[in-house]
């Protein structure tokens, strides 16, 4: 049998971006923690360097889905090297304040700049898109790309925090400004991959965002409580592991996470599954709100591996379903911008479920912290269960029009 993956690079010019998007996409994770280790360091405030690190991850959220807008109208040739650059410009104004010892507010005006980093996941999906678009290759390659975002998560802050702690504290962000330019301008190079761009009369005028459409809103909020429940297993999972005297075991609990998203994703994409999309993202979230239960059962650490593991198997391929649904909802020359949505809710979510939890662990213990990722739990399959009529009701309707 022939392996899928393989099949996905038999295209030209498929591993080069390939390449040049998995080192572009190194920076987003990078950074934000890389914030937070440099300026604990040389500013001594977890609180600052918290606020600052939120900064950057709020604008990117809003920013980078209007950074893929002006994308899908210009190209990623003329937009990506100018986003990238304002992005490298944020970061080195941040490291030159901390260096030169500026007032903190200055440190928030580079965060906003750095904040303006495009989505780089979304740049290299759009490209797959664009050669295998009505195939069924298409599904294997979202998996692959939901696989190598989680790599990136999985490796982004290790190497940066380990940067900025063993050689010095601004290590870790320059490392990601490294990485960003490179893979930023070796990505908009490409130029025969790259998403053609119509230039339209329609094009011209000025176009409404595709999150006025109520599905990409939906999905945007399914992706916002999913990242919900991974903020809180990252924060949750430490201080956990702390409070069982072994501080070091949470990177095998957070890894466990990571293997079974990982396993799963690479399985889904796999497989040439016939069920319609709307009942498979009705499972997906019927699966998510079920495996946040045992998160609540944990009483030692190979119990928590266990939940985590299980948890982490159905957010890949809900995530890929997702994907799938914004590909046949919205248009074509909006894609990359309905994509970023989704994944600027995404890092939204993690970042409020690792405040959200972090405060119920400072006030209640460890365990107490999983109530959040519980409650995100809920959320997802009320908004599966409301995505899923909507979707089969657009089905039906489509299936009577023919």
């Amino acid at each position: 049998m022939a392996n899928p993956y393989g099949i996905l690079f038999q295209a030209p010019g498929t591993k080069e971006f390939s390449l040049a998007g998995l080192l572009a996409r190194l920076p987003l994770p990078m950074t934000g923690i890389g914030i937070i280790t440099m300026l604990s360091q040389l500013r001594g405030s977890y609180a600052l360097a918290g606020a600052v690190s939120a900064t950057f991850v709020l604008t990117y959220a809003l920013m980078s889905p209007q950074v893929s807008r002006m994308v899908d109208r210009y190209g990623q040739r003329k937009v990506l090297p100018l986003s990238a650059g304002i992005s490298v410009l944020g970061i080195l104004l941040l490291l030159g304040c901390t260096y030169w010892h500026t007032p903190d507010w200055t440190l928030f005006i580079a965060a906003v700049l750095a904040g303006f980093m495009p989505s780089m996941s979304a740049m290299v999906r759009a490209r797959w898109t664009a050669i295998y678009r009505g195939k069924p290759h298409l599904q294997t390659a979202y998996s692959l790309e939901t696989v190598l975002d989680e790599v990136t998560f999985i490796a982004g802050p290790p190497i940066s925090v380990g940067l900025s702690v063993a050689v010095f504290p601004q290590a870790g962000p320059l490392a990601a400004v490294v990485l960003l330019a490179l893979g930023a301008l070796a990505l908009a190079a490409q130029v025969s991959t790259e998403p053609l761009v119509e230039l339209t009369e329609e094009m011209n005028t000025r176009t409404a965002s595709i999150f006025r459409l109520a599905d990409v809103r939906l999905l945007t909020l399914l992706m916002v409580a999913m990242g919900v429940i991974v903020g809180t297993v990252d924060i949750v999972s430490v201080a956990f592991a702390e409070q069982m005297g072994s501080p070091a075991a949470a990177s095998i609990v957070l890894s466990c996470y990571a293997i079974g998203s990982c396993a799963a994703g690479l399985l889904f994409g796999a497989l040439k599954l016939k069920t319609p999309l709307h009942k498979l993202l009705l499972l997906g979230g019927l699966a998510t709100a079920a495996t946040t239960l045992p998160l609540l059962m944990a009483s030692n650490i190979a119990s928590l591996s266990g939940a985590v593991l299980v948890a982490g198997l159905f957010f890949a391929p809900t995530m890929i379903v997702a994907m799938s649904l914004v590909e046949r909802i919205v248009p074509e020359r909006q894609l990359t911008e309905g994509m970023t949505w989704l994944l600027a809710g995404l890092n939204v979510g993690v970042a409020m479920g690792a405040a959200a939890s972090g405060q119920l662990v400072d006030m209640e213990g460890a365990r107490y912290g999983f109530n959040v990722a519980l409650a995100a739990g809920v959320a997802v399959l009320l908004v599966t269960i409301w995505g899923h009529r909507r979707m089969r009701e657009h089905s039906l309707a489509a299936s009577y029009s023919v």
